[in-house]
């Protein structure tokens, strides 16, 4: 399926690996009661979803797509409330999709470095990796805060290849939005979507293959 044998593979978190709709809908809303604003339905914040947690609040806030963060009281404020509501109830309600373990453990056997590559800020990816029992799997773990950008920015998956010593064609990238296929793109690396996630019309982002689990990966490698 790959013009270039595959050497190491980079994962997104939110919506790839992990369900964590639940929890941060309810973290999301949990600021905007606070702000005197009514509760948001789970599919319009999963809309506002995979650009970060300030782009998630500034959005969110203002019930609005297109909002764009910025440093006014009102989104400083909502911003320290939303890490307050999140981390205390980070991985209640999340869960790993099907066939995630299975997955990540045979790629890990195959000897391929893994690296987790997402635009959660660290904060919160590195406990919910470790609490759901999947950072064994990663030698490098990047937030959307490690680096001086973020995807859809290809400056991760750079610094990724580089920290592996592969070249750009030998690292797949494997997601669920528009920012991980344009990142990869960008970089000239092959890119998985999965049929799952958090974005309406897998088709429309034209990968270079969709997988309906993470297990699918190793007989894609041959």
């Amino acid at each position: 399926m790959f013009a270039t044998p595959i050497r190491a593979i980079a994962f997104d978190l939110d919506g790839t690996l992990v369900d964590s709709l639940p929890d941060l809908s309810r973290a999301a809303n949990a600021v905007r009661a606070e702000l005197g604003l009514p509760a948001l339905a789970d599919a319009r914040v999963r809309s506002f979803v995979g650009d970060g947690a300030a782009m998630l609040m500034a959005r969110t806030i203002l019930d609005n797509p297109d909002a764009s963060v910025d440093d006014s009281p009102l989104q400083t404020r909502a911003r320290t409330a939303f890490q307050q509501h999140y981390l205390a109830t980070l991985s209640t309600g999340t869960q790993l999709y099907p066939g995630v373990h299975d997955g990540l453990s045979a790629l890990a056997e195959r000897g391929l470095p893994l690296a987790c590559v997402t635009n959660k800020p660290m904060v919160f990816t590195q406990p919910l990796l470790l609490v759901l029992g999947l950072s064994h799997y990663f030698s490098l773990v990047l937030g959307g805060d490690s680096l001086a950008s973020k995807k859809p920015d290809p400056l991760p998956l750079v610094h990724t290849a580089r920290q592996f010593g592969v070249a750009p064609a030998e690292l797949l990238m494997v997601g669920d939005s528009s920012n991980d296929i344009l990142a990869a793109r960008a970089h000239g690396s092959p890119v998985l979507a999965v049929s799952y996630g958090y974005t309406e019309s897998v088709a429309a982002l034209q990968a270079d293959g969709v997988i309906d689990s993470i297990a699918e990966i190793g007989s894609l490698l041959g």
